[in-house]
């Protein structure tokens, strides 16, 4: 008999944890990971809404998503879907019918008497709930369903009533009724991984509502793996404890992400920890202090048996090298499980690990050296003078000021390393764009002090000096007497000493830094000679005084006008810097150089791929480095017009640096904010990051001062500021006079949009001066514009096309439409209003305008064009479009107009 028709009203009231009436309208707050898992959502989608399918099983390990990603599926379905929600009974619970209690429980008691009735009673109370509209169950299998449970879900499913999400770390933890439906795909498997890096940055910004910096994305997507369920928990936490701040409407990070007192992290990964046996727990104590420890070291302390298993589970990480080093796979176990060690367990892990002696710092790397020093501080112990030294030079080297200047001042005054930790002190102060302090630091040093130093370090300590004063403008040109003092000492100290004698070392340094200073006010020109004797392997055998007089004749080419030589110059650098690798930031300095290099070459696209991904080395340390890659990469896409692509890096940088503010970093990246607002047309905007700038005192070197005045300029010239093009005339003048032709070509070429004859001529005068595509785009232009030669400007901008620098093609196109239709000739004409019809799309803000009063073609009518110029017929053109025959008369009519052309033929490939 049917028990549909009874009143289940005598039954017990369903309460809210198993039932649910139905879907809400908008996602829970659970479902905050669920916009990085489209492609997941709609494999769910499609099982719950395919006719054959009885539904899906959602597996994948703890915290991935599982869970957010069914209630997310379940609710995109509507209101037109009845939800009931079941989770099963607790691990080691065998009480029949466990995760069904609250439907049994609103049985009348005559169906209680057998499984089949009961079978059949849950089965039409689930129908009745429904009320005709269709089921979805949600079932959380996590401790397992009992086999009275999963018959009823069976004979659910069999028959029509609902349809199943079923949530699982695997699809063995499925009750074995359902594997054969597995096996005939009645139900869909949807295996969930961890996210990937951009998944993880729509999580952030699903979580937190505004832009995040790429820096933060890295940093915890690598400190949690990518963990959606942990990156909540990281998310939370950094915002309580202030470090996870929003810096112009970006998230960023203030300082190093700490997890001491991480509380819901710390439950977390004590719910694992009770889970692992006693000999895992100690080498995961063992690496939370040491952060990563030779595999032979390792297994020489605990068994191999347990390292072989932690690493079948996933706990450990073993990396190829000869050193074999292991890490914690989940960097954020190591964390945390580092703040419940106490100071005394800390040190016998210390001690175990050391067998009583320490390191050698001359064969540890940085990171290495890096995590040596920070688990001896954090065990309170002493750390040798050497290490301490040893690990503030690489706190340096990694772009890690605060760090450095701490161990730094571990050295006491009497020991010999206490002057060459101060230069390192002196660095580090400089990193944090504090010039006076980091002076201050180095006029600490007596006098006595100082002579009693070698060569090499006396020279050292004074190349330090004149780099730090060349950051301080009234300090600035002190610096080649101070230069010309350490000469004089030296020549007295060894006349005529040959490499490698300590005192002819100590000349090529202080030689070395006469190029920088040189380079840093801009006499570029003069100093090349010198440069290409320096950087002569003939001539000179010290590797580094070589390489970096050779980055510095790189850049010297490239600013004056030599910029395929400098290209050559890189290409071949690039290849030696493996034999330099032991010269102390040689490949920074070269990256930073060859960027510029391409950059004032016009190849802005290598520039953004010679960059690479963001270093993921370290996740939870900040770095100057990761505002600085941002910028980069901004600066490149402003300065080839993309203002859209370039304003997400250059927010991100802005938002970073506004914290951390570095050397010049923060000036230019307003200057460039500013270009990129002006190119996509936001004038309000733009003047708010040009306002920004004006505010920010500072200095910089050269060439980053040559970048911050030409976006500044730019983005005026875009803003219509009538001395804008005035001021980039006289810089074009200034360079001229140094002989910094391609900065002066890059100035003028701005500057003569609206450009005079004699303008024109000075531009084609300097092109002659340079090398390169981008140089003879600068030609053409200044020709074509004087002589007003449509073919010249076609050939420019097709120059400009190849380096994809959609402006200067668009300023191109739209001179030579004008210049075409003056002399009549209507082919140059055609193809270039059809050029520059196409790049109105993609370029925001056309430079100049045909003047001859045919504007571009508007979306319409470039639709009718496109299919006029396939041989549709006006009907067919027509019906394709819904629109009358005369309105598609009347469009082509302006089409041919525009283009300049009388046939349909003609259209064939100009839009």
């Amino acid at each position: 008999m049917s028990i549909e028709p009874l009143s289940w009203g005598r039954g017990s009231t369903p309460n809210g944890a198993g039932l649910r009436s139905q879907a809400p309208a908008m996602p829970g707050i659970q479902q905050w990971s669920a916009p990085a898992r489209g492609a997941n959502l709609d494999s769910v989608r499609t099982a719950l809404t395919s006719e054959d399918s009885l539904g899906v099983v959602i597996t994948g390990s703890r915290g991935v998503g599982k869970s957010s990603l069914a209630r997310a599926a379940v609710n995109d379905l509507g209101p037109d879907v009845w939800s009931l929600q079941l989770r099963s009974a607790p691990a080691g619970s065998s009480a029949p019918y466990g995760c069904l209690s609250f439907l049994l429980a609103r049985l009348p008691q005559a169906y209680m008497g057998s499984p089949t009735a009961i079978l059949r009673g849950i089965t039409s109370l689930i129908r009745s709930d429904a009320a005709g509209r269709p089921c979805i169950i949600t079932l959380d299998t996590s401790g397992g369903i009992d086999d009275m449970s999963a018959g009823v879900l069976l004979n659910v499913l069999l028959t029509g009533t609902a349809k199943i999400v079923a949530v699982a770390p695997r699809t063995s933890d499925l009750p074995d009724d359902f594997h054969w439906l597995l096996a005939d795909r009645r139900i869909t498997e949807v295996r969930l991984d961890n996210l990937n890096e951009l998944q993880t940055r729509q999580v952030l910004l699903s979580l937190l509502g505004h832009r995040v910096s790429a820096s933060l994305v890295a940093t915890y997507h690598n400190m949690v793996g990518g963990n959606p369920l942990l990156l909540k928990a990281l998310v939370t936490e950094q915002q309580h404890s202030g470090n996870l701040v929003l810096s112009d409407e970006v998230w960023t990070l203030r300082d190093k992400v700490v997890l001491d007192g991480a509380a819901s992290l710390d439950d977390i990964v004590r719910s694992r920890w009770s889970r692992e046996t006693a000999e895992t727990r100690e080498v995961i104590e063992m690496l939370s202090c040491a952060r990563s420890v030779e595999l032979s070291r390792l297994t020489a302390i605990f068994s191999a048996d347990v390292v072989a298993d932690m690493e079948d589970e996933g706990l450990l990480e073993i990396e190829g090298s000869d050193h074999r080093w292991v890490t914690l796979r989940e960097k954020y176990i190591g964390d945390v499980v580092r703040t419940w060690l106490s100071i005394a367990r800390r040190r016998e892990l210390r001690s175990m690990l050391l067998g009583g002696a320490e390191p050698d710092p001359a064969g540890m790397s940085t990171e290495e050296l890096l995590a040596f020093a920070a688990w001896t501080h954090e065990c309170e112990a002493d750390l040798s003078p050497g290490l301490a030294f040893a690990a503030a030079a690489a706190a340096v080297q990694l772009f890690d000021p605060r760090t450095a200047l701490a161990y730094a001042d571990m050295l006491p005054r009497s020991h010999p390393l206490w002057v060459p930790a101060q230069r390192q002190k002196a660095a580090a102060y400089l990193q944090l764009d504090l010039p006076l302090q980091s002076l201050a630091t180095l006029e600490g040093i007596s006098a006595a002090e100082l002579d009693a130093l070698g060569a090499t370090e006396y020279a050292e300590v004074i190349a330090a000096t004149s780099q730090v004063m060349l950051w301080i403008p009234e300090k600035t040109r002190a610096v080649p007497g101070l230069l010309v003092q350490a000469r004089d000492r030296l020549a007295a100290a060894g006349h005529a000493a040959a490499w490698p004698d300590p005192v002819a070392v100590a000349v090529n340094r202080i030689a070395l830094s006469d190029f920088e200073y040189q380079a840093f006010v801009g006499n570029y020109a003069a100093i090349i000679p010198a440069l290409e004797h320096a950087a002569d392997p003939a001539r000179n055998p010290d590797t580094g005084f070589r390489m970096n007089a050779a980055i510095i004749l790189m850049t010297a080419r490239a600013l004056t006008g030599r910029e395929m030589e400098a290209l050559s110059l890189m290409r071949q650098l690039g290849g030696q810097l493996t034999d330099a690798s032991h010269v102390v930031g040689i490949r920074e300095r070269y990256t930073r150089d060859a960027y510029l290099v391409l950059l004032l070459a016009g190849q802005w696209r290598r520039c953004i791929d010679f960059l690479g991904p963001q270093s993921t080395e370290e996740p939870n340390r900040i770095s100057q480095q990761d505002s600085a890659h941002e910028l980069a990469v901004g600066v490149a896409y402003a300065f080839s017009g993309r203002g859209t692509e370039a304003l997400e890096p250059l927010i991100s940088a802005v938002a970073q640096l506004e914290i951390h503010p570095t050397q010049s970093g923060l000036r230019c990246a307003y200057s460039a904010t500013a270009l990129a607002y002006a190119q996509i047309g936001n004038p309000a905007a733009a003047r708010k990051y040009l306002a920004k700038l004006h505010r920010v005192p500072g200095t910089a070197d050269f060439a980053t001062e040559c970048v911050i005045t030409f976006c500044t300029l730019v983005a005026g010239r875009w803003l219509g500021d009538p001395d804008a093009a005035g001021a980039l005339k006289l810089a074009a003048e200034a360079n001229l006079a140094d002989e910094r032709f391609t900065v002066a070509g890059l100035y003028l070429l701005a500057a003569t949009v609206n450009g005079s004859d004699p303008e024109f001529r000075l531009l084609e005068d300097i092109a002659a001066h340079r090398q390169g595509p981008l140089a003879e785009v600068s030609r053409l232009i200044a020709i074509g514009s004087r002589t007003k030669d449509a073919k010249t400007l076609l050939a420019g901008g097709e120059i400009a096309a190849t380096l994809e620098l959609e402006a200067v093609e668009a300023r191109c196109m739209a001179l030579a439409v004008d210049f075409a239709r003056q002399d009549g000739d209507a082919a140059s004409a055609r193809t270039a209003q059809a050029r520059l019809d196409i790049l109105a799309a993609t370029v925001t803000n056309l430079p100049i305008v045909p003047s001859s009063g045919s504007p571009l073609l508007t979306s319409r009518e470039r639709q009718i064009a496109r299919l006029a110029g396939r041989g549709a017929s006006n009907r067919d053109i027509a019906l394709e479009m819904g629109v009358s025959v005369r309105t598609v008369e009347g469009h082509l009519y302006q089409v041919f107009t525009k283009l300049g052309v009388t046939s349909r033929g003609d259209l064939t490939g100009l839009v």
